[in-house]
């Protein structure tokens, strides 16, 4: 990502019956198995635009927001938290759902580190050993947990009252993370965090981004760039990305200063909520944005040409990566869905 070319905005579908099959927006009757249409309706009947990646399956399950995903390294199970109370864990190889775990509260994120599945549910961050089968209840947070990173032996959680809990690993403790610090600053929910080199960036429904040092847990710098809730953080190479309700995505830079801006802003037609980036067979970059209108977009980097486009039942707020070319997207209403790269070559999960 050298630099940053011209904009290209997002456009929707008209709702007018001169749309044809060119439209970028997919039928929604054809989504829930009822168009009587056929091949003369006026939107698409396809999940995807686009021919560098699949479809491999759709996941149902959960009733309600798929919040998190995880596909631990060297597991052949996969984990999916939603807002519905429950964690499923899916067989890799049947595609099938092999235990679901009510955990009786919304969930709000769920990440893996290692052996560890970690899932942030109101006032409290619960921590499973898959290889062990211990469970530890991580208490401090007030509110829901709606994201989580770790970095090093630090887990890191941002929760409902604006603050970051930071939980160290432990071997002297009956329980192994022990609370070591709470980190103050925004003044709304924390709704993403991420780590890049070394510092931890978290983003907040008070439209700000702030930047710790992840030697110090020193609030170093304050984003004011957005002007709402920033849904979504990710580090690519030397630049920040962000997107925000606000309908932008924006790239930002460390100056010789020290100071860290905005170095271009790309403009949506809907509030943006998550990103995700991964490199296709081809080793190209590609930015993946879901946005409020049910979709999820895909550009090229750096031109952030639109290359793609994924749509959903619901608004998708999970999009994670996996082995094999493999990536995920859950969506508001539930559904789980398993794409694939062109040509890509490693583990598949298939459906019987």
């Amino acid at each position: 990502m050298e630099e940053i070319g011209a904009s290209s905005k997002c456009s929707d579908a008209s709702e007018d019956k001169t749309v044809n099959k060119s439209s970028n927006k997919a039928c929604d009757y054809w989504m829930s198995g009822s168009c009587i249409k056929g091949d003369g309706c006026q939107f698409l009947h396809s999940w995807f635009r686009g021919d560098w990646f699949s479809l491999l399956a759709n996941l149902k399950g959960h009733t309600q927001a798929v919040c998190g995903v995880a596909l631990p390294s060297g597991s052949d199970k996969l984990y999916s938290g939603s807002s519905d109370g429950t964690v499923h864990v899916w067989d890799c190889h049947t595609g099938q759902s092999t235990r679901v775990i009510n955990l009786g509260d919304e969930i709000g994120s769920l990440i893996s580190e290692g052996p560890w599945i970690f899932v942030g549910l109101p006032n409290v961050v619960k921590a499973w050993n898959i290889e062990t089968a211990a469970d530890y209840n991580l208490n401090g947070p007030v509110g829901q947990v709606y994201a989580m990173t770790v970095s090093s032996d630090t887990l890191f959680a941002g929760a409902q009252d604006g603050s970051i809990l930071a939980w160290k690993g432990s071997t002297e403790n009956p329980n192994p993370f022990e609370l070591a610090t709470s980190l103050k600053g925004h003044t709304g929910a924390v709704i993403c965090l991420t780590i890049g080199r070394d510092w931890l960036y978290s983003g907040s429904m008070d439209s700000t981004i702030r930047a710790w040092e992840l030697d110090t847990l020193q609030c170093i710098h304050t984003l004011n760039g957005h002007v709402d809730a920033v849904m979504s953080l990710i580090c690519w190479d030397e630049y920040l990305l962000s997107c925000s309700l606000d309908r932008t995505i924006k790239v930002w830079a460390s100056t010789k200063e020290g100071n860290i801006e905005v170095i271009y802003t790309h403009e949506k037609e809907h509030g943006a909520i998550a990103l995700f980036g991964m490199h296709d067979v081809e080793d190209k970059p590609v930015l993946f944005c879901s946005c409020n209108d049910n979709s999820i977009y895909l550009y090229d980097l750096p031109s952030f040409n639109e290359r793609g486009r994924i749509f959903s039942k619901g608004e998708v707020k999970t999009i994670e990566t996996g082995p094999g070319g493999l990536f995920f997207t859950g969506d508001g209403t539930g559904l789980l869905n398993v794409w694939k790269l062109a040509e890509s070559h490693g583990r598949v999960l298939q459906v019987a």
